[in-house]
């Protein structure tokens, strides 16, 4: 198994949209059974959250102790050029799952989520054959594929406004917009 793409961006601000993209090849001569894909907060935080993109608060007053990082938007994960959801949800909700990838087929995975807590993070991932550890995935090398990025999130939200139609619209460097208000005039 080869990965041959791992985007995703390093400098993120909150609320602000972004993708998550992993690509996977199948270089061997068998097909990987249920190729999954398991994504976690690095560190004791991430490592004992039960969701992917969330990490553990440990307070005893808390409900529910997961808190995300990202919140990943309805409909995703998708496949690449896809418009619908993968179908990709398992039992482990760090988990992601595929189905079969032929030899010589590629794979390519997009979770689009939005930041929603402040911080320097690391992302990893890892790429498996199957969800029960029968089918083993590895690299040319005989390693586990896995990966992570380092992730800075900005607390300062993006610089937005309202546009005459209703949309939100970012307002570009320099901070002058035009009142594109219907019936007004920019003289």
């Amino acid at each position: 198994m080869e990965i041959v793409t791992s985007e995703f961006p390093t400098r993120q601000r909150l609320a602000e949209r972004t993708q998550l993209r992993i690509g996977v090849r199948n270089t061997g001569n068998r097909p990987i059974p249920d190729l999954a894909v398991t994504i976690s907060l690095a560190g004791e935080v991430g490592r004992n959250s039960l969701e992917s993109f969330s990490i553990r608060v440990p307070d005893p007053n808390l409900a529910v102790p997961d808190r995300p990082v990202w919140i990943l938007e309805s409909g995703f994960p998708q496949l690449e050029g896809a418009n619908e959801s993968a179908g990709a949800t398992t039992a482990n909700q760090k988990t992601f799952a595929f189905g079969e990838l032929p030899p010589g087929e590629t794979l390519s995975a997009v979770w689009d989520v939005t930041p929603v807590r402040a911080g320097d993070w690391r992302l990893t991932y890892q790429v498996d054959a199957g969800l029960f550890g029968k089918a083993r995935a590895e690299t040319t090398d005989g390693s586990v594929p896995t990966g992570s990025f380092a992730v800075r999130i900005s607390d300062e939200p993006p610089q937005t406004r309202v546009d005459g139609q209703g949309n939100v619209v970012p307002i570009p460097a320099g901070g002058t917009q035009p009142d594109d208000t219907p019936g007004t005039s920019n003289d």
